[in-house]
């Protein structure tokens, strides 16, 4: 990395479909966070519209038996761990810890994830009404223009109430992710004119991550499957369509896998 270094952009790739889906779902529940914790009508309209968009990510037949199993291999592997004398006790009993909470309460979540708000149906004419542009005017909606015009602690009230039936997955999808960046080893590496490959040579991975500093003033693109891993570092000058750099680029690769 260059001598005075800004802070390091991370740029995370997934190599599988079930990861993809819970990257997307922890960028969705850390935007929501922030508007649901604003005060404005319009800020908590945003953060509606953002769990409609969990309630479609997570509606994957799967995802609730996915989590509940990644989370027992994850609990059988450290508990093998035991015996290591390298790993903390103290440590090792804190993440065993929350992998029970988050399996115990994913577990008692009756049917599919959402159900709830599908059943609702001052919810689902909202959601119709919001693929379309404009659609929630208040004279499309005025039952939602009215909400909108309650008080801040009526709207937050409502949203955390619509939002529960999701934080058992959240907490599920938090751990895991938090596991598999965790399980990887970093390396320095450098992209000759801006061009890294590497074969894969039977080397697993479930994830990415590339570590780049922000003196560098540009993007990677990545292209990976079992065979080969190619990044090419493009800059990007305004609205300008991206170019493929002509330097040297240094950055950290870190091959992730449960």
């Amino acid at each position: 990395m260059p001598s005075g270094a800004q802070d390091v952009i991370v740029y995370e790739h997934p190599l599988s479909e079930r990861v993809r889906t819970l990257l997307r779902l922890e960028d969705l529940f850390e935007r929501i966070g922030y508007f649901q914790g604003r005060n404005d009508s319009p800020e908590h309209h945003v953060a509606l519209l953002l769990i409609f968009e969990i309630l479609e990510v997570a509606s994957r037949a799967d995802l609730k038996s996915d989590l509940l199993q990644e989370l027992e291999r994850q609990k059988q592997t450290l508990e093998a761990l035991r015996e290591n004398p390298d790993i903390s006790e103290e440590a090792l009993d804190n993440v065993l810890w929350q992998i029970d909470q988050a399996s115990s309460r994913l577990f008692q979540a009756s049917g599919k994830v959402g159900q709830e708000l599908r059943e609702n149906e001052w919810l689902m004419s909202i959601k119709q009404r919001t693929a379309i542009p404009g659609g929630v005017c208040e004279f499309d909606l005025p039952s939602y223009h009215y909400w909108l015009q309650q008080t801040t602690e009526v709207r937050r009230h409502d949203l955390q109430q619509w939002l529960a039936p999701f934080l058992p997955t959240r907490d599920a999808i938090n751990i895991v992710l938090r596991l598999l960046r965790e399980s990887g080893k970093t390396t320095a590496q450098t992209a000759q004119q801006g061009v890294y490959q590497q074969m894969m040579a039977g080397r697993m991975a479930q994830m990415l991550r590339i570590g780049l500093s922000g003196d560098y003033a540009c993007i990677p693109e990545i292209s990976a499957n079992k065979y080969a891993l190619n990044i090419r570092f493009t800059t990007q000058e305004g609205i300008q369509r991206p170019r493929a750099s002509d330097t040297d680029v240094e950055f950290e690769l870190t091959f992730c896998n449960l």
